[in-house]
């Protein structure tokens, strides 16, 4: 009777485990309950010497308490190797792994840090090179409208000296004609 009691408990399991599972692919135990419903339904309907089903229902239990074992048996391997696994040692593990990657973090930021004030520091630089250049080209302007003016001036001067030299030719050689008549008028 017990026995009967642990099949239907292990039917209602397997059905849960068939609704839970995708229909494409049955698990081992709808498996080989499925295969132990088709062998019974095959004794119930092929009725044979009563001595002949008797040694295939004691077989059948024999073969199904052995399936049951082996299941167990399968069922308690996995646990003893979840318990078998170090948890201790795989906290730590991930712990130093962690403390590893933390300092490799702490390094690339204070890198970073490094490189951004680098970048800065040559960015202002290049700001004061640039103010400077821009300073210098306005003072290379400067200088260069005032050379400009002081040139244009001297043109001007050379333009007025060249007519002032002329001017002063004209009255050289008209004083010197003046004073030619002036001595035929005075003999």
């Amino acid at each position: 009777m017990s026995s009967l009691y642990t099949r239907s408990k292990e039917y209602t399991r397997s059905r849960k485990a068939q609704s839970d599972s995708p229909p494409s692919s049955p698990s081992p135990i709808a498996k080989t309950l499925r295969h132990e419903r088709l062998s019974r339904l095959e004794a119930a309907t092929n009725p044979s010497t009563s001595d002949s089903s008797y040694s295939d229902r004691a077989s059948g239990r024999s073969s199904a308490y052995s399936r049951r074992e082996n299941r167990l048996a399968a069922l308690s391997s996995r646990a003893d190797e979840e318990s078998n696994r170090d948890y201790k040692k795989l906290y730590e593990s991930a712990l130093s792994e962690n403390q590893k990657l933390k300092s490799k973090l702490q390094e690339a930021q204070l890198e970073l840090a490094d490189i951004k004030a680098k970048l800065e520091k040559a960015s202002q630089q290049k700001q004061e090179k640039t103010s400077d250049r821009s300073s210098m080209l306005e003072m290379e302007k400067r200088e260069k409208r005032a050379l400009e003016r002081k040139l244009s001036e001297m043109e001007e001067e050379m333009k007025i000296l060249t007519e002032l030299k002329s001017d002063n030719q004209r009255l050289k050689d008209e004083n010197g004609a003046l004073i030619r008549v002036i001595s035929k008028l005075s003999k």
